[in-house]
């Protein structure tokens, strides 16, 4: 067993750090507002369905730019995409590290843009898409932009009793329904949307995945979905009698839940690394607060009242470090489903303490920290959300049970 972050992975670190004060501190100063206590407003349109500013997609747009040139945002995309097939590992320490630095451009919580890019969808292309579709879709211009339907207005984890259809009609596939929280579809070009094509509700087969254009007829989205940190890219979409040919479909007929498993896997472990390091964040500054802090003539930090809840919060940081690093160096070796149950783990316990270690910060700062001019609140209602989102926590401990007690840790299915 060897506990060292491997050579390469350390120079990796360096050189973003390089890379971030070199060329985007400076860019994150000529537009502060995106930045301070005014970070939510200024980044929404609220007169337009509260959805992201075109004038801060555009400066999240140059930020890729130019760390696509510096050879960083492609790093765990294969080398024939023109990434550095970055492992698990070294993006779960990446991630943390990122997120430890606090909030930036560098690594923008709400939509997820970072200077390494985390690209689940593009992985999922890569793996199961044909020679077509990875021509036709796996771009990393802007000019295509995929959506994600899985959720819908009666069902969210329970994805396998999803009421959306799709028929075949010849050559080409009908799909109705409705989708509920569909990300990226405030400027997506392309929904994948998930439909069951057969077997009965409750079944994991016969659920099928389309890549479906949303200018096709039929392809409503009805609102975008406010939420508790904005701005949102949330969508609640209709799809009436959208017709889609048989090469829309992603990987094989029925077996669309693959893909859904896929793509959460990757997606929980980083997800629990930027916890992990947004956590620490809130940690690290309490703790410089408390130390300069003086009432009733003496630091806070002599205070065990302080102390006692950060050490406690040090202590599941250290712990969930272990864990998150073992699960990815084990992602890096196995199939993904044989360490779900880790993944599940690292995701709903990393998620949970960064909440908490929020809280706590708040609690430090007092005043001082409910207000929007330190980062607590935001790193708060962003992160509350992936309690929720990508499998609750509820969903994440039965999936761990499942593991523990076999047949016993399954829910019983009507």
């Amino acid at each position: 067993m060897d506990f060292a972050i491997p050579a390469d992975i350390e120079l990796k670190l360096r050189e973003l750090d390089d890379f971030i004060e070199r060329e985007i501190v400076p860019l994150e100063r000529e537009h502060p507002q995106y930045f301070d206590h005014r970070r939510e407003f200024a980044r929404t349109d609220w007169e337009h369905d509260g959805v992201p500013r075109k004038e801060w997609e555009a400066l999240l747009a140059e930020m890729r730019r130019r760390a696509d040139r510096a050879g960083h945002l492609r790093f765990a995309l294969p080398k024939e995409l023109g990434g550095q097939e970055g492992s698990n590992l070294a993006m779960a320490i990446i991630r943390e590290h990122l997120a430890r630095r606090g909030l930036g451009l560098h690594n923008d919580l709400q939509n997820e843009s970072s200077i390494v890019g985390n690209f689940p969808l593009v992985q999922m292309l890569w793996t199961f898409g044909t020679r077509e579709q990875k021509e036709r879709y796996l771009r990393l211009d802007g000019s295509v932009r995929i959506g994600f339907g899985l959720t819908e207005p009666n069902h969210g984890s329970d994805a396998q009793y999803l009421e959306t259809t799709a028929t075949r009609d010849g050559n080409e596939w009908v799909i109705n329904g409705r989708k509920r929280f569909n990300s990226g579809l405030h400027d997506a070009t392309v929904d994948l949307v998930f439909a069951r094509t057969g077997g009965k509700p409750g079944d994991p087969k016969g659920i099928t995945a389309f890549l479906v254009p949303t200018d096709r007829p039929g392809f409503h989205v009805d609102f975008m979905w406010w939420t508790f940190n904005m701005p949102s890219d949330h969508a609640e979409v209709t799809l009436t009698n959208v017709r889609v040919p048989q090469p829309a479909i992603l990987h094989e007929e029925g077996e669309g839940l693959v893909l859904a498993q896929h793509f959460v896997h990757e997606n929980r472990i980083r997800q629990a690394a930027s916890s992990l390091g947004a956590g620490q964040y809130c940690i690290d500054e309490s703790i410089a607060y408390a130390k300069e802090r003086k009432t009733w003539g003496k630091p806070l930090a002599v205070n065990q009242a302080i102390q006692f809840p950060l050490v406690e919060l040090q202590s599941e940081a250290e712990m969930l470090r272990g864990l998150i690093y073992r699960t990815a160096w084990e992602l890096d070796r196995k199939h993904h489903m044989e360490v779900t149950h880790l993944v599940s783990m690292a995701n709903y316990r990393a998620n949970r303490f960064c909440c908490e270690a929020a809280d706590r910060a708040i609690q430090v700062h007092g005043g001082l920290g409910y207000t929007r001019h330190k980062a607590f609140e935001h790193i708060y209602r962003h992160h509350r959300r992936y309690r929720i989102t990508e499998g609750s926590e509820e969903i994440q401990m039965r999936r761990v049970a499942a593991t523990m007690f076999g047949g016993f840790g399954r829910a019983r299915e009507a």
